[in-house]
């Protein structure tokens, strides 16, 4: 215990701490500007100097660690005077344009001279001049009220790891400057504007819009964007949003955010925002009445499980709507319709591989606390780039590897290209071979522990010869895997990650169980890479063809039945079909109806062209969502609902993290839970339910892993994996292990190959509605490596032609020097000129998903870019 006494008020710590920290936690207040909680203590800005009894000088409080005994005082004449001294340094070039200046009200220069400076100063210098500087779209900057406190530079660099910004020029000519010039061209996570102090660093979007005292209220929420689940308080004006602000002490995120979280939320008063229901008439959908538009859905719907039976009736539910929608959606399917046809593009990947992986080591498996990853003492990447998917994730990989941590990463992975201390790009997919070789590389190193026969099984016919015959199985050389096994190998508790290109391929199986394997060596934690906000969230509500609500198999006569007991109503034993079956079959004229909720199915699925052929032919399709899109043009209903902040409800984040997403606006539509039990009531079947509470008070009765959950609960932080429920805890005692033998890859043909790039800038369809993410990636592009640019005398900024077969497009290339081989990446931006629009795909037999390895494509030059310009 260490007692240290702050203007006599003795104070007791556990641990040493600095000054500053020490003074916050007894209420004493102390000024800075260069310190922040997030960055580590500087000791630029000098106004935080406090005198030490014992001690000749002032000393910096936020470097100066306390001791046992140490008397310190934060209020004497000594002190003072140094502040106010301070503070006329710092205000001889800081303009006085405070009533100007959006900072002002909420600005820490302004704060700490209003408390502690002169009235006046002494100094008759002239200020120094230099003009705001518009030149980047997001974030404008005045270089005439930079204090130089650093604080930007150091989140960039220390905490964010761009290295976009640096302190440039010296003396009293040094400012802020993005090295790439006047236009930032970074990540865009605007954390640089979080700890700026004054109003040097803005964003352009907010800029006399509003200040600080027009803010009417402030409520907490959770992110909309991707699986991590990132809070913030958004700062409302009437019924708008005007600005979300991450705070230190709140949630996981501990104050980050990401480009998406901070600057997409406008997405929500996009133009394209549905508020009334449309109905089909004449071919043409037409503005109607709530009551009509229910009626004739809930008609439908009858009609069609009338003629067709259960099975022609399907449903879409989505990870962008809340626990509550989503549950609802799959009570409504099951119990009133009789069907389980009930999955959502979380079936491509974060489902099915999940399941596996818990069908292997039990329930939760993949449900581990994302501060685990910078604290573990290895990280293996392998399948998406978290950097670009779920960035706040990426930052606890790019810790890990600040800290010294070894970093290993499988894949074409910018975002942690300078993190990685060992990165591995293999040939198109040959990852099999390579992960065979890292796992017999690493039986040579460590034996198994033999705590589990099974993977001793799997681990011994994974060992295959590493002899001359299979030297380079998949591109790289002996000495890189052989690095690769050495970095692994000082691993003993590591973070496994995995993306989503693992799982849509035909061979998804093979690599998920090598990637079991891999874990059970190195003793690992397994992380599933989501990336909507609530993937984890649609799998615990039982929005899965084969699951019911709690992760219970859907043919389990004695599980079935505690649902039955509740609902009132049989619930079907036959697993029901995955969201590309269900397109199948409507392809086929089999599937009669379709109920879509949150998804843009058009440009999300694979095969543009097949779809919405699929979709024409259904005698009912219903769009539930937020926005106009693509596959509500096709609809014959088209109901609007509420939504991210304009719901209660909750999501699930990839730990298993309950949030509670709090109503922050009011909103023209319905929640999406009220529709779908308006439907059921006109049908004949009362849910009963009148607000979100009256749900989670169902779910936490029905599903054994949800006991006792409450939103108070969720509210404090506490609502995380296992909760207070009963998981399933076995693991597999036997299982059909693929024979990887059987995988070996012909070798490349020298034709392109197409993947996926994983948009940092974008999230889908609402990634196109925000106006501030649509300007840092107004189009889509094609990227291609050196070796493909030679080949095809393609160069940066040409316009190319694209074909996949299905699909013909130009679009402009640019070059990507850490691009391996015949790799061609184009991203999802937009839904015409979108990947998945080229894509073709085969149904994987294991998890009913798009396997969409072997899309050869045609790449040709059309034009240069000086040519586009002439024209």
């Amino acid at each position: 215990m260490i007692t240290v006494t702050i203007n006599g008020k003795k104070i007791a710590l556990n641990k040493p701490v600095t000054i500053l920290e020490a003074a916050r936690k007894a209420d004493i207040y102390i000024p800075t500007l260069c310190n922040h909680p997030m960055l580590e203590p500087f000791g630029g800005c000098r106004l935080c100097l406090v005198e030490i009894e014992k001690m000749p000088k002032l000393q910096a409080s936020c470097t100066q660690y306390v001791t046992d005994g140490m008397t310190v005082w934060t209020e004497t004449e000594k002190v003072l005077e140094a502040r106010r001294a301070m503070l006329e340094f710092l205000l001889i070039n800081h303009p006085l344009d405070c009533p100007y200046c959006d900072k002002a009200g909420e600005c820490d220069l302004q704060d700490s001279t209003m408390q502690c400076g002169p009235a006046i100063g002494r100094f008759k210098e002239g200020k120094r001049k230099l003009p705001e500087c518009y030149d980047d779209p997001i974030i404008v900057t005045n270089m005439e009220r930079c204090i130089l406190c650093s604080r930007c530079v150091r989140m960039c660099s220390d905490v964010q790891g761009a290295h976009a910004i640096t302190i440039t020029n010296r003396g009293s000519k040094s400012c802020v400057e993005p090295f790439s010039g006047g236009r930032f061209d970074c990540e865009y996570c605007g954390n640089c504007i979080t700890v700026c102090p004054v109003g040097s660093l803005m964003s352009r979007l907010h800029k006399h819009t509003y200040r600080p005292w027009y803010i009417e209220k402030e409520i907490e929420t959770v992110c909309s964007f991707c699986g991590v689940g990132c809070s913030f308080v958004a700062q409302i004006r009437g019924d708008s949003i005007v600005r979300v602000e991450p705070r230190p002490d709140l949630g996981l995120n501990k104050g980050l955010l990401c480009v998406k979280g901070r600057f997409g939320f406008d997405y929500t008063a996009s133009p394209s925002r549905l508020k009334s229901p449309l109905l089909q008439k004449n071919g043409d959908l037409k503005q109607t009445t709530w009551a009509e538009a229910l009626s004739h859905t809930a008609g439908k719907l009858k009609e069609i499980k009338e003629k067709y039976g259960p099975a022609a009736i399907g449903a879409v539910a989505s990870g962008l709507c809340t626990n509550e929608d989503n549950y609802t959606l799959q009570r409504f399917m099951r119990s009133v319709v009789g069907s389980n046809n009930i999955d959502s593009t979380t079936g491509f990947f974060y489902g099915p591989a999940q399941r596996f992986l818990e069908d292997i080591f039990g329930q939760g498996v993949t449900l581990n606390p994302m501060q685990g990853i910078a604290n573990s003492d290895g990280v293996f990447v392998i399948g998406a780039d978290p950097s670009a998917v779920a960035p706040v994730l990426g930052l606890q990989v790019r810790a890990a590897s600040r800290k010294g941590i070894p970093v290993v990463t499988v894949g074409h992975m910018p975002g942690l290209k300078r993190f990685a201390t060992c990165s591995l790009v293999p040939d198109a997919f040959s990852e099999p071979a390579l992960l065979n070789r890292l796992i017999s590389g690493l039986m040579k190193k460590r034996p198994v522990c033999g705590e589990n026969e099974f993977f001793e099984g799997a681990i011994k016919k994974f060992m295959l010869s590493t002899g001359d015959d299979i030297a380079d199985p998949c591109g790289l050389s002996n000495n890189d895997i052989e690095r690769a096994v050495n970095e692994l190998d000082l691993m003993t508790n590591p973070a496994v990650l995995i993306g989503r290109q693992v799982v849509q391929r035909s061979d998804a199986s093979v690599l998920l169980l090598q990637l079991s394997v891999l874990t059970y060596l190195l003793n690992g934690r397994i992380y599933l890479i989501s990336e909507l906000p609530n993937d984890q969230g649609l799998v615990d509500m039982g929005c899965r063809p084969d699951m019911l609500p709690g992760g219970r198999p859907v043919f389990s006569d004695s599980m079935r039945k505690r649902y039955e007991d509740s609902y009132g109503s049989e619930i079907p034993s036959a697993q029901g079909m995955s969201l590309m079956e269900m397109i199948q079959a409507a392809h086929e004229g089999n599937l009669k109806a379709l109920y879509v909720m949150g998804e843009n199915l058009l440009p999300d699925l694979p095969d543009t062209g097949y779809v919405k052929e699929a979709l024409s032919k259904l005698e009912l399709l219903v769009v539930q969502d937020t926005l106009m899109n693509e596959t509500a043009e096709l609809a014959h209903v088209v109901l609007p609902a509420c939504s991210w902040p304009e719901a209660e409800g909750s999501y699930t984040n990839f730990e298993g993290r309950m949030q509670h997403v709090r109503k922050a606006v009011h909103g023209e539509a319905m929640e999406g839970w009220k529709i779908i039990s308006e439907v059921a009531k006109i049908i004949g079947s009362d849910f009963g339910f009148l607000t979100v509470v009256d749900i989670l008070a169902e779910l936490t009765k029905v599903s054994p892993i949800h006991k006792g959950i409450t939103y108070a609960e969720m509210d404090g932080g506490k609502c995380l994996w296992p909760y207070n429920g009963e998981p399933l805890r076995d693991s597999a005692k036997d299982f059909a292990l693929p024979d990887i033998t059987l995988l070996k890859r012909a070798k490349d043909c020298g034709r392109p190959y197409l993947f996926a790039d994983q948009q940092l800038f974008h999230s889908g369809t609402i990634g196109r509605n925000s106006s501030a993410l649509s300007m840092l990636m107004p189009a889509s592009y094609v990227k291609v490596g050196n070796a493909l640019s030679e080949k095809k005398s393609i160069q940066a900024g040409d316009v190319a032609g694209i074909a996949s077969g299905i699909k013909s497009a130009e679009l402009d290339v640019i070059i990507d020097p850490d691009l391996k081989g015949m790799m061609v990446l184009i991203p999802n931006i937009l839904a015409d000129k979108g990947v998945m629009s080229f894509m073709k795909w085969n149904m994987n037999p294991d998890f009913k998903n798009p396997a969409l390895d072997g899309n050869e494509i045609e790449i040709s030059k059309l034009r240069s870019k000086a040519e586009e310009v002439s024209a």
